[in-house]
């Protein structure tokens, strides 16, 4: 009964958020994605939340696999420490070296909580992906996340001015 009332819960939270996103006042300026796109967004995935929690409810729940879990034994401190300094170096990077290196460091540092041993695999991986996700922020949707170090040299390469 409780994990059905817990999905149930969610599923009204999304079902409200629905309403509540569609009480959102819209002007004529906006042509194509408004201030209503992300709310609905997110109450479609908390009403898709809500409908999995309740069909898990009602096949006998989840609440024994999360006890289950418990019983494993204590964190791992030594992968939360890892987690929680990622986190921190995100913090104090992004300010003075930019999004992509301090977003491609804390990707290594998290890599390391999950288990990985090859930082130069995780660097290899994230620094592409951090560029492409700062792009893509700046170029494609217009929105300035600021260039650091590596982004700005990114960019006069490319023949334009640092914003």
């Amino acid at each position: 009964m409780p994990d059905l009332l817990a999905g149930l819960f969610v599923l009204a939270f999304g079902l409200v958020g629905f309403w509540q996103a569609s009480a959102i006042p819209v002007t004529p300026l906006y042509a194509q994605v408004g201030p209503k796109a992300v709310p609905y967004v997110v109450a479609a995935c908390l009403t898709a939340l809500g409908v999995g929690l309740v069909a898990a409810a009602l096949r006998g729940g989840w609440s024994a696999q999360i006890a289950e879990v418990a019983e494993a034994g204590p964190p791992n401190l030594r992968s939360l420490g890892w987690l929680g300094a990622g986190l921190v170096a995100n913090l104090i990077l992004i300010g003075p070296m930019g999004f992509s290196i301090a977003a491609t460091v804390q990707f290594v540092l998290v890599a390391a909580a999950f288990g990985s041993r090859s930082m130069a695999r995780d660097v290899i991986i994230a620094l592409p992906l951090t560029l492409l996700v700062w792009f893509l922020f700046v170029q494609g949707l217009g929105v300035n996340i600021g260039a650091g170090l590596l982004e700005s040299a990114i960019l006069r390469l490319m023949g334009q001015e640092p914003v």
